[in-house]
């Protein structure tokens, strides 16, 4: 079981770590481990119980209130609250007990419900990737094991292989569609970000091409010269096998250099690379969306 700081606490759940150690003291809420050499620590019990308490202030209960609860009365009041609960943070909160509590009934429930209400993309938008990125600070601060990321990580990509699937019969392509090359570099294996692009650009009526993880460079250029494509998009949240990406992106450049590359992830973004001119770094799905359409309204 993992062990955290009361750092770890407030980056997870946004209380200010100044606020729990009051609460330790006046409320007698969370009660810190120490260890051998006596540093303060906490289990993750202490985890679930900040972010329960964090969603019940969020949704207007009082903090003396909320520490006289049993803890049977203080499950059912968050069950409560998720069932009508309307606030995306309050939907992500929700996404991470049931991460920490491998609970596949309460993520099914949560995305089901908001998908119903706000569509498939904007679910994706607005809760799973400010999700996945709480994920990101969880998995640098050891707050979750393998176990869990993968769990939650193979749920969503699963939700996302079912909304491409069905994009083959809700949409027609356009006359003249663009096409998409999809693919992530040899050795790299993290493909949500690169699957929701798929869902994007195909919702879009443009043609894509899936070479999905680890695509051999060699590959990668038969592949090219079979299809064409006009775009070729990557995310390379790995370091790319025997080279920096800025030495992977300017190869790729050489191949290409007809083709418009656009690339995002952890090793590109916020990196200020010096990148070849017909490569195009892009930051987030919105600003991919926007690159889309733009490209669609030149094609008409």
């Amino acid at each position: 079981m993992a062990n955290y700081s009361i750092k770890d606490l407030e980056h997870l759940s946004g209380i200010k770590a100044h606020t729990l150690r009051i609460w330790e003291q006046r409320y007698n809420l969370i009660n810190p481990k120490r260890t051998d050499t006596n540093i303060r620590y906490y289990d993750q019990d202490d985890l679930k119980l900040v972010l329960n308490i964090s969603l019940l202030k969020d949704n207007g209960y009082k903090i003396s209130k909320i520490a006289q609860m049993e803890k049977t009365e203080l499950h059912d009041e968050v069950l409560k609250v998720s069932e009508r609960a309307t606030s995306f943070a309050d939907q992500i909160y929700g996404l991470t007990l049931s991460m920490i509590d491998l609970d596949e009934a309460r993520f099914e429930k949560i995305i089901a419900t908001n998908t119903l209400k706000i569509g498939f993309e904007r679910t994706m938008l607005n809760i799973i990737y400010p999700f996945l990125n709480k994920i990101g600070i969880m998995w640098l601060t050891d707050s979750i094991n393998p176990a869990q990321e993968h769990f939650i990580s193979n749920l969503i990509r699963q939700k996302v292989i079912a909304a491409i699937d069905g994009q083959y019969n809700d949409h027609e392509l356009l006359e003249n569609s663009k096409k998409y090359m999809l693919f992530l570099p040899e050795g790299d294996l993290h493909e949500l970000s690169l699957l929701f692009a798929n869902y994007l650009i195909q919702a879009r009526k443009n043609k894509v091409v899936y070479l999905g993880q680890n695509m051999p460079f060699f590959d990668l250029r038969a592949a090219h010269i079979v299809y064409e494509p006009d775009f070729l998009l990557t995310v390379i949240t790995s370091k790319p096998k025997d080279s920096s990406a800025a030495e992977y992106l300017a190869m790729l450049s050489e191949q290409f250099p007809n083709t418009q590359i656009l690339v995002s992830g952890s090793q590109v973004i916020g990196e200020d690379l010096d990148l070849p001119e017909n490569v195009m770094t892009i930051s987030n799905p919105n600003q991919l969306v926007s690159f889309v359409e733009e490209q669609n309204k030149v094609s008409v």
